[in-house]
């Protein structure tokens, strides 16, 4: 008798894949707002998000959702998609703990001011986790 055993995702690869797998749930600024809201990327209260902010966020969950599909054997991915998404990780100011939180597998931090811009440096970081650990490749959306 075989049994099979389900992976546990790590706090880096929930966070990764709610945010890749978020569609019409984030659709508009308010919608960004509760996202990092609820996933405590960003604190209680009112959060100034622009529409620059929300393009940014959906650039690179478009991006992160390539390198996904990519990596189930799609080979249909968008080269222009996977650029955009890179500038967005490449303007993000992260910064290296010594110590990494409780909440997160990865020792990258926000070093950033912005409320948005920081939950984006999370997610960023959760990333970088996951490419660290070799999780990644075995996601799927």
């Amino acid at each position: 008798m075989v049994t099979m055993t389900t992976p546990t995702l790590s706090a880096a690869a929930r966070l990764v894949l709610d945010f890749v797998t978020s569609g019409e749930a984030l659709s508009d600024r308010a919608d960004l707002a509760r996202f990092l809201r609820e996933h405590r990327l960003a604190t209680e209260g009112a959060i100034p998000i622009t529409l620059s902010d929300l393009d940014e966020a959906l650039t690179l969950r478009a991006a992160m959702r390539a390198v996904l599909i990519r990596g189930e054997g799609n080979t249909g991915d968008n080269p222009d998609v996977m650029a955009r998404g890179q500038r967005v990780l490449d303007g993000l100011r992260v910064t290296v703990r010594l110590l990494p939180d409780a909440d997160t597998a990865s020792p990258l931090a926000p070093a950033v001011v912005d409320e948005v811009r920081r939950g984006l440096a999370r997610i960023a970081g959760a990333w970088a986790a996951l490419v660290a650990t070799g999780e990644l490749r075995d996601l799927r959306v």
